[in-house]
Order: structure tokens, then sequence, then C-alpha cells
């Protein structure tokens, strides 16, 4: 790891806001594509997951999933449900911004893929009893269309119909599908 990847992951715990969002820009971006450092900072990432601070947990969540595809050991099948929690978090924005980027771990091969799809599948049915389920909906459904995007494979997207198929609502229903067009 170079030492501004160092610095910026430093920068992104401490400083004041506007450098910590540029830190947190340059790891996204950094760790868009795949890295040889990513186990340099995975334990302190699946630490961070359940900091005190919700900012870092948020932080740690997306930097894991976007370093899914830089895990040749696939520590990811046994840390996900680690990264899973997040999406949970008490902290709305936390969980959104978690479950927002989830996809990018299934990205990094089959195994991820299916995992991902079968948390996603899991929370889409389940989520009607939670606080703004409609905008977990439909972050579930666009995580399905970003990882079809990425695959081309028509079973994310028939599943990803079939869940939209389910929904009462005429106004989300539509909603989720023009997520598809």
């Amino acid at each position: 790891m170079d030492n501004q990847i160092k610095l910026a992951f430093e920068k992104s715990k401490s400083g004041d806001k506007d450098e910590r969002y540029e830190a947190y820009q340059s790891i996204l971006n950094a760790t868009d594509k795949q890295v040889d450092w990513a186990y340099e900072v995975w334990n302190q990432l699946i630490e961070d997951l359940t900091h005190k601070d919700n900012h870092q947990r948020s932080r740690a969540a997306q930097y894991l999933a976007n370093l899914a595809k830089s895990d040749p050991e696939m520590r990811m099948m046994k840390d996900f449900p680690k990264l899973w929690e997040v999406t949970k978090d008490e902290k709305f924005v936390t969980a959104r911004h978690s479950l927002q980027s989830i996809w990018k771990v299934g990205i990094a091969g089959t195994a991820q893929q299916e995992m991902v799809m079968k948390a996603l599948v899991e929370r889409f049915k389940k989520c009607v009893d939670e606080k703004n389920f409609t905008l977990i909906r439909n972050d579930i459904i666009q995580n399905m269309k970003n990882l079809y995007d990425s695959f081309n494979d028509e079973y994310i997207k028939q599943t990803a119909l079939d869940l939209i198929e389910t929904v009462d609502d005429k106004k989300y229903k539509k909603k989720y599908m023009d997520i598809w067009k």
C-alpha cells in the first residue's frame, strides 16, 4: 500500500469534514479496481463495522464491499454476515449507504454473487416490518440491477422481476420496475 492510501485511511477517520470526504473518495476510487493491499486494512475494517461512530461503520462497510474483488482468500465468505449487519444499522443513513454498496461484493465471483443474491432476496421478503422498507426494497432492486449490469445474468433479472411482482402497492411496483427500464 502506498503512502497516499495509508494517509487517506488516516484522514478518513480524522481531520475536518472536507478532508474526511476527500479521503473517502480517494479510497473508493482506489478500491474501484483490484488492489494488492486489501489484507493490510481488512481486519481493521471488520473491526470498524461495529465502531461507535456511525460514519466509521458506513465507510468500513463501503470499503469492504469495494475490496471484495481484491480478496483471493475469499475472506468475505466468512465476514459477510458482519458486513450485512451494517445494512440494518440503527442509523438509517448508515444502513442505507452500506446496503447500496453491497452489490459490489457480488461482483467478486460466483460464490459471492450467490451469497449476496440470497441475502437480498431474503431481506426483500422480510423487510416489510422495517421502517422505510420501501426505500430498502428500492435499494435491493437497484443492487440486483447493478449485478445484472455487471454479469448480464438473466437469473438475476428474473429474480428481481419476481420479487417486484409480489409487491401489492402499484406506486412502488412501478417505481421498482422503472429501475429495470
